[in-house]
């Protein structure tokens, strides 16, 4: 039987509004934590108890983030075991970190599938610079799930899923406050991720739209004989 998942809110200390974006991204990673009771058998990633990935993401973010400027959020389910969950950056793999960010990591070259994909449109909107100058990553459940060592989606568990709903929220408030425009995000899944933060969105009143685009993925194992079309798909509801 289940255990009983306690209710939690976060405690994430904010930086004085006029902060660079990425003094705010770096003080909400360094705070997170997810004080719940877990599911038997359920793990949580927290890359950003690690200094290694706390270093490199501090280069990341500074070197694209150094900057008031607002940005349109997309959010993807929650990190991956050889994406966000190892390098701390959403859908950026060890590979993509060094060959399209430049910047030096220690892990194995390994790829995710989903980061292929979404550099690839990084790549067909001007690249790395000019589309983090514009956009910012992240995810309903910052932090990422496993089960029996395998990547977990937190709408997989329905405990899992009422557990966290406190800390998606104040994940979500605290980012807000970065300087996100709040007319529009996207949302990485157009099934049960787009349901969830749909019917969340329609609770919470966080923005204006939210506009689904299908899953990298999703994509890049079942539909990539027409990633380009997926590509194009992408930059038209972005540019919108």
């Amino acid at each position: 039987m289940n255990k009983k998942i306690m209710e939690t809110k976060p405690k994430f200390p904010l930086r004085e509004t006029g902060d660079f974006f990425s003094d705010n991204i770096l003080s909400f990673f360094k705070n997170l934590e997810l004080n719940i009771d877990l599911p038997p058998e359920i793990e949580v990633m927290n890359p950003f108890k690690d200094k290694t990935t706390m270093q490199v993401c501090t280069q990341f973010y500074k070197k694209y983030y150094n900057n008031t400027n607002k940005r349109k959020m997309i959010i993807g389910i929650n990190p991956g075991r050889f994406g966000g969950g190892i390098t701390g950056i959403p859908f950026t793999d060890p590979v993509r970190l060094k060959k399209e960010c430049n910047i030096d990591n220690p892990w194995p070259p390994k790829q995710e599938l989903s980061s292929v994909f979404v550099y690839d449109v990084i790549n067909a909107l001007g690249g790395a610079e000019k589309f983090y100058n514009n956009f910012y990553f992240t995810s309903v459940n910052p932090l990422g799930f496993t089960k029996h060592g395998k990547n977990l989606n937190y709408y997989d568990d329905r405990n899992l899923q009422d557990g966290i709903k406190d800390f998606v929220v104040d994940c979500m408030k605290k980012q807000l406050k970065f300087g996100i425009d709040k007319k529009v995000a996207f949302c990485l899944g157009e099934g049960k991720n787009y349901k969830y933060l749909s019917n969340l969105n329609e609770e919470k009143k966080f923005f204006d739209k939210i506009i689904p685009l299908s899953h990298p993925r999703f994509i890049m194992q079942y539909k990539l004989k027409k990633k380009d079309e997926y590509i194009q798909s992408y930059l038209e509801k972005l540019r919108s």
